[in-house]
C-alpha cells in the first residue's frame, strides 16, 4: 500500500506538437499553460474566483494531434471560498488552487475501477495528514495504525468521507519532493517537506453535491470514467483556470 502512494509528479517534458489542434467543433486545450507533454487533459472551470460551482471537461490528444472530447460539461464543486492562484493558497483558506496539476497517484474506498494509476483501497486506519507541526509528515497518506488524535482539524480519516472517497484522483499540489520513508511506528515522514503554510490534500473526487475543502468534485458516474481513463504514460493534468 505504501508503495503505491509514494510516486510523486514527474516534471512534463517535452513541448507540444506545434501542429496540435481540436477536432473540428472541439475545445483546443493545447494553449492551456502547463499541459506540454500532456495528452490528458482534464479542464476545470469557474465563472470567477468566488464561486464554488464549476465544468469540468476531460480532452485526449489523438495520433495526428487533434484534441477529442472525453468528458463534456459535467458540474462540480469546489471549495467554500472559491478558488485562488495556487501561489497565493494557504491552508484552511477553503479554496480551489487555480493552475495545471499532474495526476500523480489515486486511491479510494472501493475496489480498483480499473485504473492504470497507482491504486489504493483504504481502510479505516488510513489518513491524510497535513500538521504543521508535524512537517515531515505533512500532506501525506498514512497507513498507521493510529488515531492522529494530536493532530486535531489537521488530519482527514479517509473513512469518514464516505462515498466522497470513493474514488480519488491526487493532485500534485504541495506535495513533498524526494523521498517518503515509513518509520518502525508505521507513519510516512518525508526527507524533504511540503510548504506547512500552503495546505495539502488537494484531489479530484466524487461529489455529494456540496462544498469541498479546496478539492474537485464531480458526480460518481463521471469519477469511475475518470479512473478507467487517465494513463500515467499519457502524463494526465488536471488545469483549473477561470471562463
Amino acid at each position: 500500500m505504501t508503495a503505491a502512494l509514494t510516486a510523486s509528479a514527474g516534471t512534463l517534458l517535452a513541448i507540444a506538437s506545434p501542429g496540435a489542434q481540436a477536432a473540428p467543433g472541439a475545445f483546443d486545450p493545447s494553449s492551456l499553460p502547463g499541459i506540454e507533454g500532456s495528452s490528458q487533459v482534464i479542464v476545470v472551470t469557474a465563472a470567477n474566483t468566488r464561486t464554488s460551482y464549476a465544468k469540468v471537461r476531460a480532452y485526449e490528444k489523438q495520433d495526428d494531434g487533434t484534441w477529442s472530447t472525453v468528458i463534456d460539461a459535467t458540474p462540480a464543486r469546489l471549495g467554500y471560498s472559491g478558488s485562488v492562484k495556487a501561489s497565493a493558497r494557504r491552508q484552511g483558506t477553503g479554496k480551489t488552487p487555480i493552475g495545471t496539476f499532474s495526476i500523480v497517484t489515486t486511491f479510494g474506498r472501493l475496489a480498483d475501477p480499473g485504473t492504470r494509476m497507482p491504486y489504493v483501497k483504504f481502510d479505516r486506519n488510513d489518513a491524510w495528514t497535513y500538521n504543521p507541526r508535524s512537517p515531515s509528515t505533512y500532506n501525506l497518506f498514512q497507513t498507521a495504525d493510529r488515531t492522529w488524535r494530536s493532530f486535531g482539524d489537521n488530519v482527514e480519516w479517509l473513512w469518514r468521507y464516505g462515498s466522497q472517497y470513493n474514488y480519488v484522483a491526487v493532485l500534485d499540489y504541495n506535495l513533498p519532493k524526494g523521498e517518503v520513508r515509513t518509520g518502525a511506528d508505521g507513519v510516512r515522514r518525508a526527507e524533504n517537506p511540503a510548504d506547512t503554510t500552503k495546505g495539502g490534500g488537494i484531489f479530484l473526487h466524487v461529489s455529494n453535491g456540496k462544498v469541498t475543502a479546496g478539492c474537485i468534485a464531480i458526480p460518481e458516474a463521471e469519477m469511475a470514467k475518470v479512473m478507467r481513463w487517465i494513463d500515467p504514460a499519457k502524463q494526465p493534468v488536471v488545469v483549473v483556470t477561470l471562463d
